[in-house]
């Protein structure tokens, strides 16, 4: 086995820069972060408890995690395929299918743990 020579630092710096190209090449992901940023400002406001923070913060990981996979499967198979084949689509529309699963659940946690508080102080 070949071991690397390079330092520990570089192992960060290649994943922040595939965080930063998700971020700046796919809408979706910027939906996400821009969900993620009012999810936390209406946590704060609501002053959650930490087992609720605990909640929020697994599904804006969970969601950005799917997303990251995601893209990384779409660009390799679009790498590898150069012309549309019915496999190269199901790994895409699997993938895809994975975040809609993870934003799905974010949604339920977000509208139990946000939701009913809002709409408390709504009706009040």
């Amino acid at each position: 086995m070949i071991r690397s020579k390079r330092p520990w630092r570089h192992t960060f710096q290649v994943a922040l820069e595939g965080i930063w190209y998700t971020l700046r090449t796919q809408r979706n992901m910027q939906v996400h972060l821009g969900v993620m940023f009012a999810v936390t400002g209406l946590g704060l406001a609501l002053g959650l408890e930490r087992t609720e923070w605990f909640w929020i913060g697994l599904c804006i990981t969970l969601v950005i995690m799917a997303e990251l996979f995601n893209t990384a499967i779409e660009t390799v198979v679009d790498l590898v395929m150069l012309n549309p084949h019915p496999l190269a689509k199901i790994a895409k529309d699997t993938a895809a299918g994975a975040v809609l699963v993870a934003a799905v659940f974010a949604v339920i946690v977000g509208v139990i743990l946000l939701g009913i508080p809002v709409w408390k102080l709504l009706v009040n």
